[in-house]
């Protein structure tokens, strides 16, 4: 606990049976009172794998809810339980769960109630081998975002995340989408919310096997986040209702 909160990380997990202990074995447990991992009907061992290191809340999906899905199985379960933050780390290694201190000190002390590990503050993202066109991509979307949603976020997508419960209660993350999208659609939430968003500089990984997306399912991806961010601006304006800022 950090100032009587309960922290509680979460691991949504697809195959990452080679990646898991690695990253399992960087988080910092004397402040993280559970971990909880939940498994997206893998094709691996990483269950078994989960067990074997002894983590005490594993959840498996008898078929895969897709990466929006095990989220918020993640979320629901640590809400569950009694969480007052919780911090998202994906079992891939593609972030250090070093930062998490950090992260979750920033919500604990008051001084946001979420928080975001940024690949694009400093140069971690291409130093960690960040392909360049993922990297354009993301700053392009990026500036499109904060000029719709008015904000001023170095990058809206990083998997790496930090929330306080209050957040999590407060918005609808259950009504979102089942895919990639999931991510923006709560970072649109949080804001419509009125809560402001902290960041940290993160290094990343890049590596055979860190998940990615193909080509086709990021182009899916980007066009959905601007469509979240035009709904979100037509919503503050009074020009539209969405279901996703009810």
């Amino acid at each position: 606990m950090i100032n009587g909160k309960k922290i509680i990380a979460v691991m949504p997990a697809y195959n990452a049976e080679k990646t898991l202990e690695q990253t399992y074995a960087e988080i910092p447990m004397d402040i993280v009172d559970e971990v909880i991992l939940t498994d997206d009907c893998s094709k691996d061992d990483t269950v078994h794998k989960a067990r074997q290191l002894g983590i005490r809340e594993v959840i498996v999906h008898e078929r895969n809810k897709g990466y929006g899905g095990n989220q918020k199985t993640c979320y629901n379960r640590a809400l569950e339980l009694g969480a007052d933050i919780v911090i998202m780390i994906h079992p891939d290694y593609q972030y250090t769960p070093l930062l998490v201190q950090s992260m979750v000190y920033m919500i604990a002390n008051g001084v946001y109630p979420v928080c975001l590990a940024s690949r694009i503050l400093g140069k971690g993202a291409l130093k960690g081998g960040m392909p360049l066109i993922k990297y354009i991509a993301n700053r392009g979307l990026t500036f499109v975002q904060n000029v719709l949603l008015n904000q001023k976020l170095s990058e809206y997508h990083t998997g790496y995340r930090a929330f306080s419960a209050e957040v999590l209660r407060a918005i609808d993350y259950n009504g979102n989408s089942d895919d990639f999208i999931f991510d923006n659609e709560m970072l649109a939430q949080i804001f419509y919310k009125g809560y402001e968003i902290g960041e940290v500089t993160c290094p990343t990984k890049y590596f055979d096997d860190a998940s990615s997306i193909n080509l086709r399912r990021s182009t899916i991806y980007g066009l959905g986040c601007l469509r979240v961010s035009m709904v979100y601006r037509l919503s503050k304006w009074h020009l539209m209702k969405s279901k996703l800022f009810r």
